[in-house]
Protein backbone atom coordinates (compact mmCIF):
# COMPACT_ATOMS: atom_id res chain seq x y z
CA UNK A 1 0.00 0.00 0.00
CA UNK A 2 1.28 3.37 -1.12
CA UNK A 3 1.91 5.50 1.81
CA UNK A 4 1.02 9.42 2.39
CA UNK A 5 3.42 12.38 1.42
CA UNK A 6 4.48 12.16 5.16
CA UNK A 7 5.48 8.46 5.43
CA UNK A 8 2.34 7.74 7.66
CA UNK A 9 0.60 4.61 7.24
CA UNK A 10 -2.89 5.23 5.46
CA UNK A 11 -5.72 5.36 7.95
CA UNK A 12 -8.58 2.72 7.96
CA UNK A 13 -11.39 3.47 9.90
CA UNK A 14 -13.29 -0.15 11.01
CA UNK A 15 -16.71 0.66 12.73
CA UNK A 16 -17.76 -2.56 14.17
CA UNK A 17 -19.42 -3.69 17.69
CA UNK A 18 -17.79 -7.26 18.00
CA UNK A 19 -14.38 -7.71 19.32
CA UNK A 20 -13.29 -10.19 18.46
CA UNK A 21 -13.57 -9.33 14.89
CA UNK A 22 -12.37 -6.20 16.08
CA UNK A 23 -8.94 -7.55 16.64
CA UNK A 24 -9.37 -9.83 14.03
CA UNK A 25 -9.41 -7.01 11.10
CA UNK A 26 -6.84 -4.63 13.14
CA UNK A 27 -4.14 -7.69 12.97
CA UNK A 28 -5.21 -8.58 9.04
CA UNK A 29 -4.20 -4.53 8.09
CA UNK A 30 -1.14 -4.10 9.42
CA UNK A 31 -0.35 -1.86 6.51
CA UNK A 32 -2.80 0.47 7.76
CA UNK A 33 -3.40 2.92 10.54
CA UNK A 34 -6.72 1.21 11.68
CA UNK A 35 -8.69 3.10 14.36
CA UNK A 36 -11.43 1.36 16.03
CA UNK A 37 -14.83 2.60 16.74
CA UNK A 38 -17.76 0.17 18.14
CA UNK A 39 -20.66 2.86 17.67
CA UNK A 40 -22.32 6.17 16.03
CA UNK A 41 -20.39 8.22 18.49
CA UNK A 42 -17.33 6.72 18.44
CA UNK A 43 -17.30 6.54 14.64
CA UNK A 44 -18.03 9.89 14.15
CA UNK A 45 -15.39 11.36 16.30
CA UNK A 46 -12.84 9.46 15.29
CA UNK A 47 -13.92 10.27 11.60
CA UNK A 48 -13.48 13.81 12.56
CA UNK A 49 -9.87 13.69 14.32
CA UNK A 50 -8.24 11.31 12.18
CA UNK A 51 -10.10 11.76 8.42
CA UNK A 52 -9.44 8.38 7.11
CA UNK A 53 -9.92 7.66 3.46
CA UNK A 54 -11.63 4.49 3.71
CA UNK A 55 -14.29 2.96 6.48
CA UNK A 56 -15.45 -0.36 6.68
CA UNK A 57 -18.90 0.21 8.59
CA UNK A 58 -20.90 -3.28 9.61
CA UNK A 59 -24.54 -1.81 9.51
CA UNK A 60 -25.39 -4.26 12.75
CA UNK A 61 -24.46 -1.83 15.58
CA UNK A 62 -26.26 -1.06 18.88
CA UNK A 63 -28.72 -0.44 19.50
CA UNK A 64 -29.89 -2.10 16.59
CA UNK A 65 -27.50 -5.02 16.26
CA UNK A 66 -29.87 -7.42 14.58
CA UNK A 67 -30.81 -4.49 12.31
CA UNK A 68 -29.54 -1.80 10.02
CA UNK A 69 -31.10 0.93 10.71
CA UNK A 70 -28.10 2.61 12.73
CA UNK A 71 -25.42 1.50 10.34
CA UNK A 72 -27.54 3.40 7.99
CA UNK A 73 -27.80 6.34 10.32
CA UNK A 74 -23.72 6.16 10.58
CA UNK A 75 -23.63 6.17 6.77
CA UNK A 76 -25.41 9.04 6.18
CA UNK A 77 -23.55 10.90 8.52
CA UNK A 78 -20.03 10.16 6.86
CA UNK A 79 -21.23 11.28 3.63
CA UNK A 80 -22.64 14.87 5.39
CA UNK A 81 -19.57 15.11 7.02
CA UNK A 82 -17.23 14.12 4.57
CA UNK A 83 -18.78 13.30 1.09
CA UNK A 84 -15.24 11.50 -0.36
CA UNK A 85 -14.60 9.02 2.03
CA UNK A 86 -14.89 5.66 0.75
CA UNK A 87 -17.28 4.02 2.94
CA UNK A 88 -17.18 -0.54 2.59
CA UNK A 89 -19.94 -1.87 4.04
CA UNK A 90 -20.91 -4.82 5.44
CA UNK A 91 -24.00 -6.38 6.71
CA UNK A 92 -25.59 -10.23 6.85
CA UNK A 93 -29.02 -8.84 6.69
CA UNK A 94 -31.35 -8.92 3.01
CA UNK A 95 -27.73 -8.80 0.89
CA UNK A 96 -29.55 -7.24 -2.34
CA UNK A 97 -31.57 -5.11 -0.50
CA UNK A 98 -28.41 -4.18 2.27
CA UNK A 99 -26.50 -3.33 -0.99
CA UNK A 100 -28.47 -1.42 -2.86
CA UNK A 101 -29.18 0.77 0.08
CA UNK A 102 -26.29 1.36 0.70
CA UNK A 103 -24.62 2.39 -2.42
CA UNK A 104 -27.82 4.83 -2.93
CA UNK A 105 -26.87 6.38 0.55
CA UNK A 106 -23.23 7.33 -1.06
CA UNK A 107 -21.48 3.74 -0.14
CA UNK A 108 -18.73 2.96 -1.94
CA UNK A 109 -18.90 -1.05 -2.22
CA UNK A 110 -20.61 -3.60 -0.29
CA UNK A 111 -19.93 -6.89 1.45
CA UNK A 112 -21.57 -9.57 2.94
CA UNK A 113 -21.03 -11.41 6.42
CA UNK A 114 -19.54 -13.65 7.30
CA UNK A 115 -16.24 -11.39 7.00
CA UNK A 116 -13.57 -13.13 3.85
CA UNK A 117 -10.82 -10.92 5.17
CA UNK A 118 -8.71 -11.98 1.94
CA UNK A 119 -11.45 -10.47 -0.16
CA UNK A 120 -12.36 -7.68 2.16
CA UNK A 121 -8.68 -6.58 2.27
CA UNK A 122 -8.64 -6.44 -2.01
CA UNK A 123 -11.71 -3.96 -1.66
CA UNK A 124 -9.87 -2.04 0.93
CA UNK A 125 -6.90 -1.48 -0.78
CA UNK A 126 -8.68 -0.88 -4.24
CA UNK A 127 -10.62 1.77 -1.97
CA UNK A 128 -7.81 3.66 -0.97
CA UNK A 129 -5.85 3.40 -4.60
CA UNK A 130 -9.27 4.81 -6.07
CA UNK A 131 -9.02 8.12 -3.32
CA UNK A 132 -5.87 8.61 -4.03
CA UNK A 133 -6.77 8.84 -7.75
CA UNK A 134 -9.57 11.12 -6.99
CA UNK A 135 -7.07 13.33 -5.24
CA UNK A 136 -4.60 13.62 -8.12
CA UNK A 137 -7.33 13.74 -10.70
CA UNK A 138 -9.07 16.83 -8.72
CA UNK A 139 -5.42 18.08 -8.51
CA UNK A 140 -5.42 18.02 -12.72
CA UNK A 141 -8.73 18.94 -13.49
CA UNK A 142 -8.07 22.37 -11.49
CA UNK A 143 -5.38 22.66 -13.92
CA UNK A 144 -7.09 21.77 -16.95
CA UNK A 145 -10.19 24.24 -15.72
CA UNK A 146 -12.53 21.56 -15.53
CA UNK A 147 -13.49 21.51 -11.72
CA UNK A 148 -16.55 22.83 -11.94
CA UNK A 149 -18.17 20.65 -14.36
CA UNK A 150 -19.02 16.95 -13.47
CA UNK A 151 -21.88 14.58 -15.40
CA UNK A 152 -21.87 16.05 -18.99
CA UNK A 153 -22.30 19.56 -18.09
CA UNK A 154 -23.38 19.92 -14.37
CA UNK A 155 -21.43 22.96 -13.16
CA UNK A 156 -20.55 22.95 -9.44
CA UNK A 157 -17.94 23.25 -6.63
CA UNK A 158 -20.05 21.68 -3.97
CA UNK A 159 -18.80 18.35 -2.49
CA UNK A 160 -22.63 17.69 -1.78
CA UNK A 161 -23.55 17.58 -5.58
CA UNK A 162 -20.70 15.73 -6.78
CA UNK A 163 -21.41 13.02 -4.74
CA UNK A 164 -24.79 12.70 -6.08
CA UNK A 165 -23.33 12.59 -9.59
CA UNK A 166 -20.51 10.25 -8.23
CA UNK A 167 -23.31 7.85 -7.42
CA UNK A 168 -25.41 8.42 -10.69
CA UNK A 169 -22.56 8.02 -12.69
CA UNK A 170 -21.74 4.49 -10.69
CA UNK A 171 -24.61 3.25 -11.27
CA UNK A 172 -25.75 4.52 -14.60
CA UNK A 173 -25.11 0.91 -16.63
CA UNK A 174 -26.87 -1.02 -13.28
CA UNK A 175 -30.02 -2.28 -14.78
CA UNK A 176 -31.62 -1.14 -11.18
CA UNK A 177 -34.49 1.78 -11.55
CA UNK A 178 -33.53 5.13 -10.30
CA UNK A 179 -35.40 7.56 -8.14
CA UNK A 180 -34.41 11.09 -7.60
CA UNK A 181 -35.58 12.73 -4.39
CA UNK A 182 -35.30 16.38 -4.26
CA UNK A 183 -37.06 19.78 -4.02
CA UNK A 184 -38.73 21.95 -7.41
CA UNK A 185 -35.78 23.26 -9.33
CA UNK A 186 -32.71 21.22 -8.07
CA UNK A 187 -32.05 20.15 -11.51
CA UNK A 188 -33.51 16.26 -11.43
CA UNK A 189 -34.08 16.25 -15.31
CA UNK A 190 -30.83 17.36 -15.83
CA UNK A 191 -29.47 15.03 -13.48
CA UNK A 192 -31.72 12.20 -15.03
CA UNK A 193 -30.49 12.80 -19.50
CA UNK A 194 -26.63 12.93 -17.35
CA UNK A 195 -27.74 9.19 -16.52
CA UNK A 196 -28.95 8.48 -19.55
CA UNK A 197 -25.45 9.81 -21.08
CA UNK A 198 -23.10 7.89 -18.95
CA UNK A 199 -25.14 4.79 -19.55
CA UNK A 200 -25.05 2.25 -22.23
CA UNK A 201 -28.10 3.22 -23.75
CA UNK A 202 -26.76 6.63 -24.73
CA UNK A 203 -27.40 6.15 -28.00
CA UNK A 204 -31.02 5.54 -28.15
CA UNK A 205 -33.86 8.25 -27.15
CA UNK A 206 -34.27 9.52 -23.71
CA UNK A 207 -37.79 10.52 -23.42
CA UNK A 208 -39.15 12.64 -20.71
CA UNK A 209 -42.41 13.34 -19.33
CA UNK A 210 -43.78 15.39 -16.64
CA UNK A 211 -46.79 13.42 -14.82
CA UNK A 212 -48.69 15.82 -13.58
CA UNK A 213 -48.70 17.99 -16.36
CA UNK A 214 -51.04 16.07 -18.42
CA UNK A 215 -54.85 15.33 -17.29
CA UNK A 216 -55.42 11.95 -16.42
CA UNK A 217 -57.67 11.11 -18.92
CA UNK A 218 -54.94 11.65 -21.28
CA UNK A 219 -51.62 10.43 -18.98
CA UNK A 220 -52.00 6.83 -19.97
CA UNK A 221 -52.71 7.45 -23.65
CA UNK A 222 -49.35 9.34 -23.47
CA UNK A 223 -47.56 6.46 -21.49
CA UNK A 224 -48.80 3.54 -23.12
CA UNK A 225 -50.05 4.99 -26.64
CA UNK A 226 -53.11 3.96 -28.07
CA UNK A 227 -54.68 2.08 -31.47
CA UNK A 228 -56.53 3.22 -34.25
CA UNK A 229 -60.28 4.03 -33.26
CA UNK A 230 -59.90 3.31 -29.48
CA UNK A 231 -61.45 6.18 -28.55
CA UNK A 232 -63.10 9.20 -30.09
CA UNK A 233 -60.09 11.46 -31.71
CA UNK A 234 -57.62 8.38 -31.81
CA UNK A 235 -57.43 8.65 -36.16
CA UNK A 236 -54.42 6.74 -36.04
CA UNK A 237 -52.15 4.40 -33.76
CA UNK A 238 -49.87 6.31 -31.96
CA UNK A 239 -46.75 5.30 -29.86
CA UNK A 240 -46.89 5.90 -26.34
CA UNK A 241 -43.95 7.17 -24.20
CA UNK A 242 -42.71 3.79 -23.41
CA UNK A 243 -42.68 2.85 -26.75
CA UNK A 244 -40.93 5.85 -27.84
CA UNK A 245 -37.95 5.46 -24.70
CA UNK A 246 -37.25 1.33 -26.43
CA UNK A 247 -33.47 0.50 -25.84
CA UNK A 248 -33.32 3.90 -23.83
CA UNK A 249 -34.57 5.78 -20.88
CA UNK A 250 -37.93 7.08 -20.06
CA UNK A 251 -37.96 10.04 -17.40
CA UNK A 252 -41.07 9.96 -15.29
CA UNK A 253 -40.86 13.36 -13.74
CA UNK A 254 -43.63 14.02 -10.51
CA UNK A 255 -44.18 10.20 -10.60
CA UNK A 256 -46.49 11.12 -7.14
CA UNK A 257 -48.92 12.65 -9.59
CA UNK A 258 -49.82 9.32 -11.43
CA UNK A 259 -53.67 8.29 -10.75
CA UNK A 260 -53.66 4.63 -8.56
CA UNK A 261 -55.40 2.91 -11.50
CA UNK A 262 -52.82 3.52 -13.88
CA UNK A 263 -49.84 2.95 -11.66
CA UNK A 264 -51.51 -0.85 -11.50
CA UNK A 265 -50.78 -0.43 -15.81
CA UNK A 266 -47.57 0.76 -14.73
CA UNK A 267 -46.51 -1.65 -12.08
CA UNK A 268 -47.02 -4.42 -14.55
CA UNK A 269 -45.03 -3.28 -17.01
CA UNK A 270 -42.28 -2.99 -14.59
CA UNK A 271 -42.91 -6.26 -13.67
CA UNK A 272 -43.45 -8.04 -16.96
CA UNK A 273 -41.39 -5.42 -19.34
CA UNK A 274 -44.32 -5.50 -22.25
CA UNK A 275 -46.95 -3.18 -22.47
CA UNK A 276 -50.73 -3.17 -24.42
CA UNK A 277 -51.60 -0.02 -26.15
CA UNK A 278 -55.71 1.16 -25.31
CA UNK A 279 -57.35 -0.03 -27.61
CA UNK A 280 -54.82 -3.17 -28.15
CA UNK A 281 -54.61 -6.79 -27.02
CA UNK A 282 -51.00 -7.12 -28.51
CA UNK A 283 -48.49 -7.72 -25.64
CA UNK A 284 -45.27 -5.69 -26.84
CA UNK A 285 -42.34 -6.32 -25.24
CA UNK A 286 -39.95 -2.75 -24.41
CA UNK A 287 -37.10 -2.75 -23.20
CA UNK A 288 -37.34 1.01 -21.53
CA UNK A 289 -35.27 1.51 -18.29
CA UNK A 290 -37.12 4.18 -15.88
CA UNK A 291 -35.51 6.92 -13.96
CA UNK A 292 -38.44 9.03 -11.88
CA UNK A 293 -38.07 12.07 -9.82
CA UNK A 294 -40.57 13.66 -7.10
CA UNK A 295 -40.43 16.00 -4.32
CA UNK A 296 -43.28 14.95 -2.71
CA UNK A 297 -43.09 12.43 0.50
CA UNK A 298 -43.91 9.32 -1.42
CA UNK A 299 -44.58 7.30 1.87
CA UNK A 300 -46.47 9.57 3.34
CA UNK A 301 -48.87 9.06 0.18
CA UNK A 302 -48.29 4.99 0.60
CA UNK A 303 -49.87 5.54 4.37
CA UNK A 304 -52.34 7.55 2.85
CA UNK A 305 -53.41 4.91 -0.15
CA UNK A 306 -52.00 7.19 -2.90
CA UNK A 307 -49.35 5.43 -4.21
CA UNK A 308 -48.85 1.75 -4.33
CA UNK A 309 -45.96 0.32 -2.06
CA UNK A 310 -44.95 -2.15 -4.52
CA UNK A 311 -44.51 0.05 -6.97
CA UNK A 312 -42.77 2.17 -5.23
CA UNK A 313 -40.20 -0.47 -4.24
CA UNK A 314 -40.10 -1.35 -8.26
CA UNK A 315 -39.08 2.47 -8.93
CA UNK A 316 -37.24 2.96 -5.53
CA UNK A 317 -34.13 0.37 -6.19
CA UNK A 318 -31.22 3.40 -5.94
CA UNK A 319 -32.48 6.26 -4.29
CA UNK A 320 -30.73 9.72 -5.09
CA UNK A 321 -31.50 12.81 -2.70
CA UNK A 322 -30.79 15.75 -4.53
CA UNK A 323 -29.57 18.79 -1.65
CA UNK A 324 -31.24 22.19 -2.03
CA UNK A 325 -29.61 25.00 -3.64
CA UNK A 326 -29.10 26.73 0.00
CA UNK A 327 -27.08 23.18 0.78
CA UNK A 328 -24.53 23.85 -2.01
CA UNK A 329 -22.00 26.69 -1.01
CA UNK A 330 -20.52 28.94 -3.52
CA UNK A 331 -22.47 26.82 -6.26
CA UNK A 332 -25.56 30.11 -6.84
CA UNK A 333 -22.28 32.19 -7.53
CA UNK A 334 -21.59 29.74 -10.19
CA UNK A 335 -24.43 29.07 -11.73
CA UNK A 336 -25.59 32.95 -11.37
CA UNK A 337 -22.16 33.66 -13.86
CA UNK A 338 -22.98 30.73 -16.46
CA UNK A 339 -26.97 32.10 -16.79
CA UNK A 340 -25.93 35.41 -16.87
CA UNK A 341 -23.24 34.77 -20.03
CA UNK A 342 -25.78 32.87 -21.60
CA UNK A 343 -28.49 35.11 -21.32
CA UNK A 344 -26.22 38.48 -21.70
CA UNK A 345 -25.18 36.72 -24.89
CA UNK A 346 -28.83 35.76 -26.14
CA UNK A 347 -31.20 38.88 -24.89
CA UNK A 348 -27.89 41.85 -23.59
CA UNK A 349 -24.88 41.54 -25.03
CA UNK A 350 -24.31 44.84 -23.06
CA UNK A 351 -24.26 42.96 -19.61
CA UNK A 352 -21.05 42.20 -18.57
CA UNK A 353 -21.35 41.04 -15.30
CA UNK A 354 -22.56 41.26 -11.55
CA UNK A 355 -21.37 43.92 -9.79
CA UNK A 356 -20.03 43.17 -5.97
CA UNK A 357 -23.82 44.05 -4.28
CA UNK A 358 -25.24 41.70 -7.16
CA UNK A 359 -22.69 38.81 -5.81
CA UNK A 360 -23.38 39.73 -2.10
CA UNK A 361 -27.27 39.33 -2.85
CA UNK A 362 -27.06 35.91 -4.68
CA UNK A 363 -24.77 34.27 -1.40
CA UNK A 364 -27.09 35.17 1.06
CA UNK A 365 -30.53 34.11 -0.57
CA UNK A 366 -31.48 30.69 0.55
CA UNK A 367 -33.14 30.70 -2.89
CA UNK A 368 -36.42 28.18 -2.06
CA UNK A 369 -37.04 27.89 -5.61
CA UNK A 370 -33.29 26.60 -6.19
CA UNK A 371 -32.04 26.67 -9.62
CA UNK A 372 -35.17 27.31 -11.40
CA UNK A 373 -35.51 30.04 -9.25
CA UNK A 374 -32.03 31.50 -9.59
CA UNK A 375 -32.34 31.25 -13.43
CA UNK A 376 -35.39 33.48 -13.49
CA UNK A 377 -33.87 35.92 -11.79
CA UNK A 378 -30.84 36.32 -13.69
CA UNK A 379 -32.69 36.33 -16.75
CA UNK A 380 -34.98 39.12 -15.22
CA UNK A 381 -31.84 41.29 -14.21
CA UNK A 382 -29.94 40.82 -17.49
CA UNK A 383 -33.32 42.21 -19.32
CA UNK A 384 -34.22 44.89 -16.51
CA UNK A 385 -29.54 45.98 -16.57
CA UNK A 386 -29.35 49.68 -17.39
CA UNK A 387 -25.39 49.26 -17.30
CA UNK A 388 -22.51 47.26 -18.05
CA UNK A 389 -23.32 45.37 -14.34
CA UNK A 390 -26.33 43.44 -13.09
CA UNK A 391 -26.78 45.44 -9.74
CA UNK A 392 -28.73 44.59 -6.47
CA UNK A 393 -32.07 45.68 -7.47
CA UNK A 394 -32.06 44.11 -10.84
CA UNK A 395 -32.50 40.80 -9.08
CA UNK A 396 -35.69 42.19 -7.16
CA UNK A 397 -34.44 40.37 -4.25
CA UNK A 398 -34.52 41.99 -1.28
CA UNK A 399 -32.15 41.79 1.52
CA UNK A 400 -33.63 38.62 3.13
CA UNK A 401 -30.54 35.78 3.68
CA UNK A 402 -31.18 32.21 4.52
CA UNK A 403 -30.40 30.15 7.93
CA UNK A 404 -27.58 28.94 8.86
CA UNK A 405 -27.61 25.28 10.43
CA UNK A 406 -26.09 24.78 13.88
CA UNK A 407 -22.79 23.91 13.81
CA UNK A 408 -22.20 20.26 15.42
CA UNK A 409 -18.79 21.40 17.04
CA UNK A 410 -16.16 23.70 17.40
CA UNK A 411 -13.69 22.53 15.11
CA UNK A 412 -16.41 21.61 12.58
CA UNK A 413 -18.04 24.71 12.97
CA UNK A 414 -14.57 26.61 12.27
CA UNK A 415 -13.81 24.55 9.25
CA UNK A 416 -17.91 24.57 7.62
CA UNK A 417 -17.19 28.38 8.31
CA UNK A 418 -13.83 28.80 6.96
CA UNK A 419 -14.72 26.36 3.96
CA UNK A 420 -18.13 28.38 2.94
CA UNK A 421 -16.08 31.47 2.76
CA UNK A 422 -13.40 30.56 0.79
CA UNK A 423 -15.69 28.63 -1.53
CA UNK A 424 -17.80 31.91 -1.61
CA UNK A 425 -14.55 33.98 -2.52
CA UNK A 426 -13.16 31.59 -5.42
CA UNK A 427 -16.52 32.05 -6.82
CA UNK A 428 -17.11 35.41 -7.26
CA UNK A 429 -13.40 35.98 -8.65
CA UNK A 430 -12.97 33.11 -11.01
CA UNK A 431 -10.88 30.77 -9.11
CA UNK A 432 -8.20 34.10 -8.91
CA UNK A 433 -6.14 33.54 -6.21
CA UNK A 434 -4.69 37.22 -6.07
CA UNK A 435 -8.51 38.47 -5.97
CA UNK A 436 -9.09 35.97 -3.81
CA UNK A 437 -7.00 36.57 -0.87
CA UNK A 438 -7.68 40.25 -1.67
CA UNK A 439 -11.59 39.69 -0.43
CA UNK A 440 -10.78 37.28 2.26
CA UNK A 441 -7.98 39.82 3.70
CA UNK A 442 -5.26 37.45 3.82
CA UNK A 443 -1.68 37.04 1.80
CA UNK A 444 -1.56 34.69 -1.47
CA UNK A 445 0.47 31.94 0.96
CA UNK A 446 -1.94 31.96 3.56
CA UNK A 447 -4.58 31.15 1.36
CA UNK A 448 -2.42 28.49 -0.47
CA UNK A 449 -2.37 26.80 2.85
CA UNK A 450 -5.81 27.35 3.66
CA UNK A 451 -6.65 25.38 0.41
CA UNK A 452 -4.42 22.46 0.79
CA UNK A 453 -5.57 21.91 4.31
CA UNK A 454 -9.05 22.25 3.62
CA UNK A 455 -8.53 20.27 0.15
CA UNK A 456 -10.32 22.98 -2.40
CA UNK A 457 -9.05 24.07 -5.37
CA UNK A 458 -9.07 27.15 -7.15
Amino acid sequence: MTQNSAGARPKLLVVEDDPGLQAQLKWAYEDFDVVIAGDRASALAALRAEEPAVVTLDLGLPPDPDGTSEGFAVLDAIMALKPDTKVIVASGHGARESALGAISHGAYDFYQKPVDIEALGLIVRRAFHLSQIEAENRALAVKLGQENRVLGGLITAAPEMIRVARTIERVANANVTVMLLGASGTGKELLARGLHDSSERAGKNFVAINCAAIPENLLESELFGHEKGAFTGAVKTTEGKIEQADGGTLFLDEVGDIPLQLQVKLLRFLQERTIERIGGRRSIPVDTRIVCATHQDLETMIGDGRFREDLFYRLAEIVVRIPSLAERPGDATLLAKAFLARFAREMNPAVKGFAPDALATIDGWNWPGNVRELENRVKRAVIMADDKLVHAGDLDLGDRAGEEPPPLNLKSARESSDRKVIRHALARSEGNISSTAKLLGISRPTLYDLLKQYDLHA
